[in-house]
């Protein structure tokens, strides 16, 4: 592990331990009496996004290393990020660790399936075949560090220490907020080099990717009729995918291929802008909302 992926995994632990702060057991333990909800937030990440960006490859003459990317990320699961965003934004935070829990799990093998199905099935991405495997290892530590020890810890300490909790609760917040703007500051300083007006076309295909993660998300969650704090939760489950993973791939399986890391770099910074949006409409409702 790099200097860099070690101080973006603390930030990232911190964040989860100060959402932990104001869960409580009992919040999981409704989720688990009702895992329809669960299913729902799934249905977008493993169904709904690969296949609709499977379909929409076949439509576009786009390149194939653009289209490779974009079904490599549509096939990854959602990141630790969204238990925060969706903390932020008010909506279920456990029901969003519960979905990423168990989309992680999933994703050994579902992620492996839908990107070689999808790039074996269409016409200008089958020379670009790869027997993706992902190295479980990898899954799990990231389960482990960024989303079970950190969540563990924040419900220990939110119980044992209930005083302190209050008092620490609210600062760490704003500053798991603060790293969140440093993080997005830090990948566009990182990325400048790629940051020209060539770019506008990828970054507009990603955007309109991420826009229908979560709208597929907002749809299922609507279709299954699940409450609004619930909704939150799964549409952005739907619409934040583990991009870093998709790195990860594209460096070990397709020699970092540049427009393949380009628009899976895009996303990544992406997908926190337009998550901080939701976040923001999301509150201003609240505000507006009687009581």
């Amino acid at each position: 592990m790099t200097t860099q992926q070690l101080i973006l995994t603390l930030v990232l632990a911190t964040m989860v331990f100060s959402v932990a702060l104001e869960l409580r057991i009992e919040d999981f333990k409704r989720v688990a009496q009702t895992p329809r909800a669960v299913i729902c937030g799934l249905i977008p990440q493993f169904i709904l996004l690969p296949v609709g960006t499977w379909a929409a490859t076949l439509l576009l003459d786009l390149p194939p290393n653009v289209e490779a990317a974009m079904i490599l990320v549509a096939a990854c699961p959602g990141g630790s990020l969204s238990n925060v965003i969706t903390h932020l934004g008010r909506g279920n935070t456990a029901l969003s660790v519960s979905v990423s829990a168990v989309a992680s799990v999933i994703a050994l093998f579902a992620t492996p399936f839908n990107f070689s199905w999808m790039i074996a099935t269409n016409p200008g991405t089958a020379a670009w075949m790869r027997e993706l495997s992902i190295d479980p290892s990898g899954i799990w530590l990231s389960l482990l560090l960024l989303l079970a020890v950190p969540m563990s810890l924040g419900l220990l300490f939110s119980h044992q220490l209930p005083t302190l909790t209050a008092r620490i609760r609210k600062p760490l917040g704003h500053f798991a907020l603060i790293c969140l703007l440093l993080f997005i500051v830090a990948g566009l300083i990182k990325e400048r080099q790629l940051l020209t007006l060539g770019l506008l076309p990828t970054l507009l295909i990603v955007m309109v990717h991420n826009a229908c993660g979560l709208f597929f998300g907002w749809a299922t969650s609507v279709a299954m009729h699940v409450s609004e704090k619930d909704r939150r939760a799964v549409m952005i489950e739907g619409g934040m995918q583990n991009s870093g993973l998709a790195l990860g791939i594209i460096g070990v399986q397709f020699n970092s291929d540049l427009g393949m890391v380009t628009l899976a770099s895009l996303w990544g910074i992406w997908h926190i802008v337009s998550g901080l949006a939701l976040v923001y409409w999301w509150r201003r409702k609240d505000a507006r909302s009687p009581g």
